[in-house]
């Protein structure tokens, strides 16, 4: 036997001799999965669950949503557990346990869930916080046929007075922490603790109403902030905000409301989904007018709306003025997504620089979030009074209140 074919019999003795289970691992170690799974992160808020993925890298998904047990597959395509991420995980709210393994060519994750929901994922695109996040919205329900979701009943207001309705929302939340000071204050959790101060000054109004779109350290789309309103029938939309610029120095108070781009954006996505919309503006449903008719009522719709806005948000600027610095003196326009209901008069207010140390510093103390949400409660209030909805309290009140006002500078001019 020559020298090479000695040592090519050897080898192939050598092989047959090693375990299979050491063959795949080496495979294993060739075929390296691309992506890993770092972390995973649960939220859970009243009406449905996030589950997040923090990956190493752009990834492809499949998601399936299988009965019998309720659970929600998920494939994602050449992934592998990172280091200290485990095949399974405690759930929180609809989810009851996360379980994950290596199949193949793809990592599976399964969520074993506690009831029925829609599901719903997407890949997130890196920020200045995280990296790519693989995001699953878990919401109780069922969906309608080809996934579309239920629309939301709008339940209408008694034909007697009714309470002055306002849709309070908490900018961020849950894997959202918004801006971030450089005392580590955290833009969701001071904008939570000021939305609910102000509900609870509304509620104390009387013939007002508070309704906060989130309640507790849980995200909300910015469209279901929207579509909450809606449901609940806001008159007035206001969201809270604390922003960040990279300029430390600077500080000072803000109020928004819907550019007219922004409007013309929603306006054109309004009426292509017309179709599957139960009630959209004031009542009236689009779904069943013509393309022109449609336009012409949106177009009403949305120009009352903003009217109302930029006057509401004058009144709030004005208030905010005497509470600390203002950035901004004038009512600014954004496109900013939560303002768009074409039929809420809504406004967005940058409470205050997160990102200059002593606005931080105050922001975190209680006092000076009690003093903010008092100035926006005053605003809403002074715009209300004068501009009070027909069939409401406060409509009432502001009736009675003005002969008791001429009354009163009356009495006044006769003792002069």
């Amino acid at each position: 036997m020559r020298p090479c074919s000695y040592r090519v019999a050897v080898l192939l003795t050598l092989v047959a001799l090693i375990p299979v289970a050491t063959l795949a691992r080496g495979h294993a170690a060739v075929t390296k999965a691309a992506v890993s799974v770092r972390a995973v992160r649960l939220w859970a808020g009243p009406d449905g669950t996030r589950v997040v993925l923090d990956l190493s890298g752009r990834a492809s998904h499949s998601l399936q949503l299988l009965k019998n047990p309720d659970r929600v597959v998920l494939d994602i395509d050449g992934a592998a557990l990172g280091g200290g991420v485990h095949g399974a995980k405690a759930g929180s709210g609809a989810v009851k346990q996360v379980r994950m393994a290596r199949r193949g060519g793809e990592l599976r994750i399964v969520l074993d869930l506690d009831r029925p929901v829609r599901a719903k994922s997407f890949l997130a695109a890196p920020n200045d916080r995280y990296g790519y996040r693989l995001v699953v919205d878990l919401s109780d329900g069922v969906a309608t046929a080809g996934g579309a979701e239920m629309p939301v009943k709008v339940v209408h207001a008694r034909p007697d007075a009714r309470d002055l309705i306002i849709a309070v929302d908490a900018g961020h939340g849950g894997e959202d922490p918004g801006a971030i000071g450089k005392g580590g204050t955290r833009e969701k959790d001071v904008v939570l603790a000021i939305a609910k101060e102000l509900a609870q000054r509304i509620d104390a109004e009387p013939g007002m109403k508070a309704v906060l779109t989130r309640s507790g350290d849980y995200f909300v789309t910015l469209r279901d902030r929207m579509r909450r309103a809606r449901a609940d029938q806001a008159d007035l939309f206001v969201s809270i905000h604390a922003d960040s610029i990279r300029d430390r120095r600077v500080d000072g108070s803000s109020v928004y409301i819907l550019s007219p781009r922004g409007a013309s954006d929603e306006a054109s996505r309004w009426l292509a989904e017309r179709e599957n919309a139960s009630d959209l503006i004031g009542g009236v449903s689009l779904d069943d007018k013509d393309d022109v008719l449609a336009s012409v009522l949106l177009d009403l719709s949305q120009s009352a709306s903003l009217s109302a806005s930029e006057v509401a948000a004058q009144h709030v600027l004005r208030q905010l003025n005497q509470v600390g610095e203002i950035r901004k003196h004038q009512v600014q326009q954004a496109r900013f997504v939560v303002l768009k209901s074409p039929d809420i008069p809504s406004m967005l207010v940058e409470t205050a620089y997160i990102s200059n140390p002593g606005e931080e510093q105050r922001l975190r103390a209680q006092a000076h979030q009690a003093r903010l949400a008092a100035a926006i409660h005053h605003g809403l209030r002074d715009y209300f009074y004068a501009n009070p909805p027909a069939g409401t309290r406060i409509a009432q009140l502001a009736t009675a209140a003005v002969p008791r006002a001429v009354m009163a500078t009356a009495a006044g001019g006769s003792g002069g």
